[in-house]
């Protein structure tokens, strides 16, 4: 069994008007995230390895009861989010993140095959959600034992 470390998720927060409208008015938001820790990985394993992480929204402002925040994710650093990498050295590891828990629609900016997260604002002056994150290692990889990591971006729209 190897062990893996998991990735880092990287909160960006970026301010767009959604169209009709804005979702949130003279608001101030911001991001964290946890990310997933996959553990060990045993490459002989018939089965994927799981891991679960989250980002976490906050605002304070005028929030609209029928707005949305969309949270996208970066492909990391193989430049597709269809086919992500974690790298220790020059070995690579495939994994991916996705939106739902039975891993079925992949987690990134919403074109390309991949989806967003749109979570409904329900708040007067405030508003506060915790969004998981689903990742999976393929089973089957025989690549060298150590730390394999990846840094996705988070990209909050509100």
């Amino acid at each position: 069994m190897m062990k893996v470390l998991g990735y880092g998720l990287t909160a960006v927060v970026s301010m767009t008007m959604p169209t009709p409208g804005w979702a949130c008015t003279l608001c101030s938001c911001s991001a964290s995230t946890t990310g997933v820790s996959f553990g060990g990985y045993d490459p002989g394993s018939s089965s994927p390895k799981d891991g679960l992480g989250s980002v976490t929204l906050s605002c304070t402002g005028v929030v609209s009861l029928a707005g949305t925040i969309d949270i996208a994710m970066s492909p990391g650093s193989s430049g597709n989010a269809l086919a992500r990498q974690m790298s220790h050295g020059a070995a690579s590891l495939n994994y991916n993140l996705y939106s739902n828990s039975s891993r079925t629609s992949i987690w990134g900016a919403g074109s390309a095959g991949t989806s967003i997260v749109s979570a409904s604002l329900t708040g007067l002056l405030s508003f506060s959600q915790t969004v998981s994150v689903y990742g999976r290692i393929p089973a089957g990889q025989w690549v060298q034992a150590g730390p394999y990591a990846d840094s996705v971006i988070v990209t909050i729209t509100y």
